[in-house]
């Protein structure tokens, strides 16, 4: 599973941004927006039968909490965010790589603040080598 799930997101995003970059750039935002994640329900309503739990839907739906709530807000403005950059006329190169870079680096306090996650001399040159990565891609 360790694997497996990087693969899992790196495919997932190498699709998510390809199709975010051919989304039709007159169309209001919402609406792909909206099928997007009326896509998203369905598959999702399905995986819950298909992938069984040892909880039924309802004991998992009491054990939902704001997280939840929060990290629909977070995706659509990812969602939205990815959109307008791409209309905005970020290549899909320089666009998803600017912003993972900028992500990473941002995260690090919050690792360190929240999660006690360790900070060491190896991964600061490794940002370092990341912020002078993003002074070239946008020179």
């Amino acid at each position: 599973m360790y694997i497996y799930s990087i693969i899992l997101i790196v495919f997932s995003n190498i699709v998510y941004n390809i199709s975010q970059k051919s989304t039709h750039h007159s169309t209001n935002p919402f609406v792909p927006l909206l099928v997007t994640y009326i896509t998203a329900a369905l598959l999702t309503f399905v995986s819950i039968f298909v992938f069984k739990s040892d909880k039924g839907i309802v004991e998992s739906l009491h054990q939902v909490n704001w997280t939840s709530f929060v990290l629909g807000i977070a995706i659509v403005g990812l969602e939205l965010g990815y959109l307008l950059a791409y209309r905005a006329g970020w290549n899909i190169s320089a666009g998803s790589l600017v912003a993972n870079i900028l992500l990473a680096v941002s995260l690090i306090p919050v690792g360190v603040l929240m999660y006690n996650e360790v900070f060491e001399l190896n991964k600061m040159i490794g940002v370092m080598f990341c912020i002078l990565g993003l002074v070239l891609l946008n020179k």
